[in-house]
């Protein structure tokens, strides 16, 4: 009995916490992705609009269709591939948000090997 009164106020304090998911918000808009590379941190700025995403790092800009699954959860396919790397698809899932970022998975369609990162909304 002493065990169970213990443990109660954990499960009720570990029930109650819901991550934040207001995805809807992050559909459109522009945004900015930093992360870090051999030790050199990096910064990709896009824009999402519909179903176009316009992305532009290190002075390249590119373009890629977005798919929406859920409204947590897209597909982005690269418009004009220039090699079979950049061909394939890359599946994006937010796993929660705040009033201006969200936190993402992201890998290549049909991989198990996935990345985390977090990308801040700048307007």
């Amino acid at each position: 009995m002493k065990k169970i009164i213990f443990l109660l106020p954990l499960i009720t304090l570990f029930s109650c916490y819901n991550a934040e998911h207001n995805c809807k918000d992050f559909k459109n808009g522009k945004f900015k992705f930093e992360f870090e590379v051999n030790g050199v941190k990096k910064t990709t700025f896009f824009e999402r609009k519909g179903n176009i995403e316009i992305e532009t790092f290190d002075g390249k800009t590119d373009t890629s269709t977005v798919r929406w699954v859920s409204d947590c959860e897209y597909v982005l396919q690269k418009k004009h591939p220039k090699n079979m790397a950049e061909e394939k698809a890359i599946s994006m899932k937010i796993l929660n948000t705040s009033k201006d970022s969200y936190t993402f998975e992201f890998g290549m369609v049909g991989s198990e090997e996935k990345q985390r990162g977090k990308v801040y909304k700048v307007e």
